[in-house]
């Protein structure tokens, strides 16, 4: 690594495992700045230090949780002036406030898409694994009680012709609505801010817009969540909305743990509200409600959406490609739709 001045610095908050031919692309144009501190308060210090001073880009992962904490307004006070661009490695970038980098003119950059379709299998095969009971068969066997220990568990639902209530199209709830269809042939019935055009919907082998939340719940024998977290979102479905959903409703959630009030599912999950949740993520993660861990209707999974070696590779190349753009043009291939105004 070079040290010469007139050359842009970059922040690096997270190793680099899979695309290691862009981030030589990186290291050619730039200084690569690696901070010491382990944790978010030591963070806070070396930044208030003047060490870090000089960095245009940050570069960071969902793993960068650890060492920085979440980038908020208390953070962005002491972060260096000079950093232009925050570039996350992820689609789903609730660990960054948008709100706060725009006030200070920082752009910032997630990666839509590439995580669309791994994120969709995992989901079908929570769906899958749920209305077939199969957390408790699965965990039964490998302790040598074959299908367990107090007998079988109850007979599961088959998906053909049942109703998939998809609350959020984006590219994901796009994969797996067409992954439903096409292998389960499921009804498709949707609620998202905006319709999507009639040629998307015919695709999807006729999804059918739903206007409200509420006509949703009452139709959707599964309930599939695919919605960012933020404001608006957070516990968009509580115990009120559970209420409104079919007795016996199979909820399949891989976007944010906190969209679902945590404690309402397992009040639904007890009284039978729910029948059975397939789940990937957590309100508190990597804390799991102790219900959740003990409950025989629920089949769990460690947020392993996207762990995958092709999605893995895909996600990190194109985050490290917003920051090589940064770095040479002033630019990010990807900024995230609240700052499109701020994309030129």
């Amino acid at each position: 690594m070079t040290t010469s001045s007139s050359r842009p610095k970059v922040l690096k908050l997270a190793r680099i495992a899979l695309a290691h031919k862009t981030w030589s692309e990186i290291e050619a144009v730039a200084d690569v700045v690696v901070p010491k501190a382990t944790n978010r308060a030591e963070f806070i210090e070396e930044c208030k230090s003047g060490v870090l001073d000089g960095v245009d880009v940050a570069y960071r992962n969902f793993d960068s949780l650890e060492l920085t904490g979440r980038i908020d307004e208390e953070l962005l006070k002491v972060m260096p002036r000079s950093l232009k661009f925050v570039c996350h490695n992820g689609a789903g970038y609730d660990s960054v406030d948008v709100n706060a980098c725009t006030e200070r003119g920082i752009r910032v950059s997630n990666t839509p898409t590439a995580v669309d379709e791994a994120t969709a299998d995992i989901h079908i095969f929570l769906m899958l694994g749920a209305m077939r009971n199969l957390g408790p068969a699965l965990s039964a066997i490998r302790a040598g009680h074959w299908r367990g220990e107090h007998g079988a568990p109850p007979l599961g639902r088959d998906p053909e012709g049942k109703t998939l209530g998809v609350l959020g199209m984006g590219g994901i709830g796009r994969a797996v609505a067409r992954k439903a269809r096409g292998a389960f042939d499921m009804k498709v019935i949707y609620h998202n801010r905006t319709r999507l055009s009639p040629d998307i919907e015919e695709a999807l082998g006729g999804a059918v817009y739903i206007p409200t939340l509420d006509a949703l719940l009452a139709q959707a024998d599964v309930l599939s969540i695919n919605v960012p977290l933020n404001k608006n979102t957070r516990h968009l479905i509580d115990a009120e909305q559970f209420a409104k959903m079919k007795d016996g409703v199979v909820v399949v959630n891989t976007a944010r743990g906190a969209v679902i009030h945590e404690q309402a599912l397992v009040d639904a999950l007890a009284s039978g509200k729910v029948a059975a949740a397939g789940l990937d993520v957590f309100e508190f993660e990597p804390e799991v409600h102790p219900e959740l861990l003990k409950s025989s209707k629920v089949l769990l999974a460690p947020h392993m959406g996207t762990s995958t070696v092709e999605t893995e590779t895909k996600m990190e190349t194109w985050a490290l490609q917003n920051v090589l753009q940064a770095l040479t043009v002033g630019t990010l291939k990807s900024i995230v739709p609240e700052q499109y105004a701020m994309s030129s």
